[in-house]
Formats: C-alpha cells, structure tokens, sequence
C-alpha cells in the first residue's frame, strides 16, 4: 500500500498542498491514505507525520512529494528511514533532488546509502569541531561546554540548609533551580560536603 505525508510551513492559507496531494495522487496514493502538517520543518511536533508513520505497516511505501517535506534536517531524515527500513516499509520521492530515492529497488537503496554517508560525516565534522574548540578553550585558560547549575554560592547555601531540620528539600531545590539528585551529588543529608561539592567551591 502507498501512503502519503504532505507539509507546508504555514497554518495561515498562504501555502497550499494542493501541488503535493495532486502529485501524490498522481502516484497511485489514495486520498483517504494521505497525511499532512501545516508546520515549520523545524518544529518537533508534526502530528501528521506521528499519525502517518503509525500507519506503515510492513510491505507499505511511505511516498512524498520532496525530500525536504518529511525530515528537520539529514540526521532526522536518514533516522526516520532506517527505521523504516527496519519494520520493512519502503520509502519513495516523488521530485526534487531527492526524486532518485526509491528504498523499494536496488538503484535507490543506493542513492539512500550515499545520503547516510553524509549524515554519518556530517556529526563526525561536528564532534571534531566541538572536540577542537574544548581543546582551544581549555588552552587559552577557560573550561569549555555546559555552565555547571552549582556554583560555590548555592553549594554554601545547600550546605548550610541542609543541616537544618526544618528544611524541605523540594524548597530548596527550587529556590537553587536544581534537581535533587545535583543536590544530593553535592551535598550529603547532614549537610557535609561530597566530592563533587568540595570541586565546586573550588571551581573559578
């Protein structure tokens, strides 16, 4: 069975589907199998395309207009038909740069593994840039990647709060904008300082 997901960027009227239902249509997809989004490509959440991969079942073939229609961006693209791949449902584009793609013959299989290549290559690029821009940072003096939450400030604060009786952890918490395993990881329940705590005084 052929099944058909459509999407435009905007909700407001301004772009219609009435181009990829025809060619879908065209394509041998019914109407009642086709599914569409009315969303940035960038968002999230595509009900639509949730609904429409629930759908496949194995021996199906997933048909969309373009190949920038159904992926946020290469990796997501390439992740979705690996999956589908998995459960043994094709998938094929109709037009594009894209239009080669066809998972259900040899030639297109192909074509999809030269896309995982480049998906493939593409994070390896972005480890090595994040890799090498840690190794500058650490080089000229500053600690690279995230922010740690505890500063030597709230470790004081939890220290001190923590030996009394009266204090509610969940409060406390809240009041560091932490959770309560960073809490604990830092802090013990009798309010001395763990490993990770002792680090974080000491941390410029």
């Amino acid at each position: 069975m052929l099944i058909g997901y459509m999407r435009v960027s905007k909700a407001d009227g301004s772009q219609s589907l009435d181009l990829q239902r025809d060619a879908l249509i065209e394509a041998g997809v019914q109407r009642r199998q086709l599914y569409e989004d009315q969303v940035s490509g960038k968002a999230e959440r595509r009900p639509g395309l949730d609904q429409c991969l629930k759908a496949l079942r194995a021996g199906d073939t997933l048909v969309v207009w373009k190949l920038d229609r159904l992926g946020r961006d290469l990796r997501h693209l390439v992740n979705i038909i690996h999956d589908l791949t998995g459960r043994g449902v094709g998938f094929r584009v109709l037009s594009g740069q894209g239009a080669t793609i066809d998972t259900t013959t040899a030639a297109g299989k192909l074509v999809f593994g030269i896309f995982a290549a480049l998906a493939e290559f593409e994070r390896e690029l972005i480890r090595e840039r994040t890799v090498a821009g840690l190794a500058a940072a650490r080089a000229r003096g500053r600690a690279g990647g995230r922010k740690p939450k505890m500063t030597a400030a709230k470790v004081r604060l939890a220290a001190a709060s923590m030996g009394q009786p009266e204090t509610r952890i969940s409060s406390l918490c809240r009041e560091l904008g932490i959770t309560r395993q960073t809490l604990y990881r830092h802090v013990a329940p009798n309010g001395e300082l763990r490993p990770d705590g002792l680090v974080a005084l000491t941390r410029k």
